[in-house]
């Protein structure tokens, strides 16, 4: 087995879940904002042309998916982002956006190389240090903190790691802390990628989960070359268990990733595309969902005010990310939520240097966030 890989922990929300069967076994009453599955039923209209796109006959689907739900994607892009896209050279469906995140690095990285570096921001979803693992890359997690806003700056990092970088993440709406990444920073990084030859990604999955101005900007419309953009319609539209979402950007990168792609998977399933198709074109359905989430946020905003906790103000996204009380570690946070059945992710499940924090995802319902409130510990 691969020794770096060893040195991996438990996949973080497997352990989650594991203290959720644990908790449920004990026929407690669960409250999860650990993982970010919400749980708002699928929109119908989704629901119902899942259904219509079934087939009679089940075949294999293609690598680039049909047109007809590249063109919805690219519509979205042109709407939400003002980007015109070419729909058959410039995107490519994916299962969501984490097998992307995963695929990219074993692509794009050749090892060894003097280009052998992946760079991401840490506090980070942990499929970016994941993904360049498996593909035998060397990891450069850049430190994210409040003291620099969690924003990832180019200017601060060390040239001889921009140089090395064959491939740089961004990931704004950020996972856990809900901070964007502002213009500024967005022309930085492509000013950056154009000096140093970098492929610069961009996880965009929470952009339409926002609720406040400025609202999260794509990093294609700073730039094509050498960028791509990575979507999911999984908390967008309620649609985590169907696996949708797309990559794109640089017709020359969605080239290169077809090709291989069809050695590690294929598009969604004919009525999952028939759903994204629906998904992507509709935003009625996604003004709704932000208006719950919205609620349920400032619902457990004031809960943590009154408990004197401090949250890190992001802006978008699912998650709050929460300072922990003084004295106390987050493992040890996360233990006594666990003993009132609340379940949240503890800081350093996100990278080194995190242990003051804890995450909650919005996830519960309404009714539930109340409910959690009312046993919190104090």
């Amino acid at each position: 087995m691969n020794d770096r890989l060893r040195k991996l922990q438990t996949y973080p929300m497997v352990a989650l879940e594991r203290r959720k069967h644990d908790l449920l076994a004990k026929g407690l009453t669960v409250f999860d904002f650990g993982t970010g599955d919400p749980r708002e039923p699928t929109p119908a209209l989704i629901r119902q042309a899942f259904l219509d796109g079934t087939p009679t006959v089940s075949q294999y689907p293609s690598v680039a998916g049909h047109p007809a739900m590249r063109q919805a994607a690219a519509g979205y892009l042109q709407r939400r982002f003002g980007i015109t896209i070419d729909a058959d050279r410039e995107l490519l469906p994916t299962l969501g956006s984490k097998e992307a995140i995963f695929h990219l690095p074993m692509i794009l990285v050749q090892v060894p190389s003097e280009k052998d570096l992946v760079v991401y921001g840490e506090p980070a979803y942990p499929v970016f240090e994941i993904g360049a693992l498996f593909a035998e890359a060397w990891t450069y997690p850049v430190a994210l903190s409040t003291a620099n806003r969690y924003l990832m700056d180019p200017d601060l990092l060390p040239e001889s790691v921009l140089r090395r970088a064959a491939v740089v993440f961004l990931n704004y709406p950020h996972n856990p802390t809900g901070q964007c990444l502002p213009e500024s920073l967005f022309k930085s990084w492509v000013a950056a990628r154009d000096q140093y030859g970098f492929t610069l990604v961009s996880d965009e999955c929470y952009a339409d989960l926002d609720y406040e101005e400025p609202r999260p900007r794509c990093v294609l419309e700073f730039g094509k070359k050498g960028c791509l953009a990575v979507h999911s319609l999984s908390k967008r539209s309620g649609m985590t268990g169907y696996r949708s979402g797309f990559v794109a950007g640089d017709p020359d990168l969605i080239a290169l990733y077809q090709r291989f792609r069809a050695g590690m998977g294929v598009a969604p399933q004919d009525f999952v595309q028939a759903a994204s198709t629906v998904a992507w074109r509709d935003a009625v359905h996604v003004e709704e969902r932000r208006a719950l989430f919205s609620q349920k946020r400032q619902l457990l905003l004031r809960h943590f005010q009154e408990l004197g906790l401090k949250v890190y103000p992001g802006t978008a996204g699912l998650f709050l990310w929460v300072e922990v009380p003084a004295g106390i570690s987050d493992v040890n946070y996360a233990e006594r939520c666990l003993q009132k059945g609340i379940l949240v992710s503890p800081g350093s499940f996100f990278g080194a240097g995190q242990e003051r924090f804890f995450r909650v995802a919005l996830v519960p319902s309404v009714a539930e966030c109340r409910a959690a409130i009312a046993v919190w510990p104090r």
